[in-house]
């Protein structure tokens, strides 16, 4: 039986064909990432990391624009919420905040399942620390990328300045950065920030849907694996990760979809695998 989706107010949940549809829905504030949304992405990804039934995610945002980044009256807030006679324990409680929200978002990395992003209009500020976690980026060709962060007087400090280096050249990041400039979807795909771009909404979300499903279709064992694999090698030299999939693959390798896999492509048929 498929466990139930977390119940949440900021973001809705749908299962459908192995697909877990996670999206952002506060569009009357082109869905600024407000306290609650923030804890209930997590537990979102957790859910789908934990849920044999969900092989592929897509995050999405409703209405206008997928993000805004982070609400501002979560921000104003900051000062109140990590209040303390003592400065040093103020700074203690907001260094722990901090890190909270960083591993609200690397929650979407951590989550052993591919997630993808379907991005229209703004992804500004936060939602592009929230993007950069995310396995594949799509886009409308309405979309507006920016590190907005610089623009009020901060330092990004929620994934942007570690993870879009790895995704873009590091002079393109450094200029992003430092500039706080708008992204076009175009220039978006040309620089490697998004996978492929999309003329409308409409056409986003049924490509985005249709890749999800074309991964849902492989072993699911493989693609963990993969994702597993690829992360690892990413952060580590090309000797250790050799090393380390040679390890997954002497305790994985000899699985139920192997020889699914090899059974169907004997009969001419679709292979169907465990989840």
């Amino acid at each position: 039986m498929t466990a139930l989706p977390p119940s949440t107010s900021t973001i809705s949940i749908n299962l459908n064909a192995a697909v877990a549809e996670v999206c952002l829905s506060r569009p009357e504030c082109s869905n600024a990432l407000n306290e609650a949304m923030w804890q209930e992405l997590r537990a979102a990804m957790r859910w789908a990391d934990a849920t044999p039934e969900v092989r592929v995610v897509v995050i999405s945002g409703a209405g206008k624009h997928f993000c805004a980044g982070i609400d501002l009256a979560m921000l104003a807030g900051v000062a109140q919420a990590v209040a303390h006679a003592d400065p040093a324990r103020s700074r203690e409680k907001l260094r722990r905040l901090i890190l909270d929200l960083q591993d609200c978002l690397s929650s979407i990395e951590q989550c052993r399942k591919p997630v993808l992003a379907a991005i229209q209009g703004a992804c500004i500020g936060g939602a592009l620390d929230l993007v950069t976690a995310c396995d594949m980026r799509y886009a409308a060709a309405d979309a507006v990328f920016s590190v907005r962060e610089v623009d009020v007087g901060m330092t990004a400090d929620v994934g942007t300045l570690q993870r879009l280096p790895r995704l873009v050249p590091d002079g393109v990041a450094r200029e992003l950065a430092y500039t706080g400039r708008n992204v076009d979807a175009v220039e978006a795909a040309a620089i490697g920030l998004v996978n492929r771009v999309f003329p409308t909404h409409e056409a986003l979300h049924a490509g985005g849907r249709q890749l999800a499903q074309s991964i849902a279709a492989k072993s699911p064992l493989a693609i963990r694996g993969t994702k597993e694999m690829l992360n690892y090698g990413r952060d580590h030299s090309l000797a250790d990760g050799l090393n380390y999939v040679a390890t997954w693959n002497a305790a994985m390798l000899m699985s139920a979809d192997l020889n699914e896999a090899m059974t169907a492509a004997r009969e001419k048929r679709a292979p169907k695998f465990l989840d």
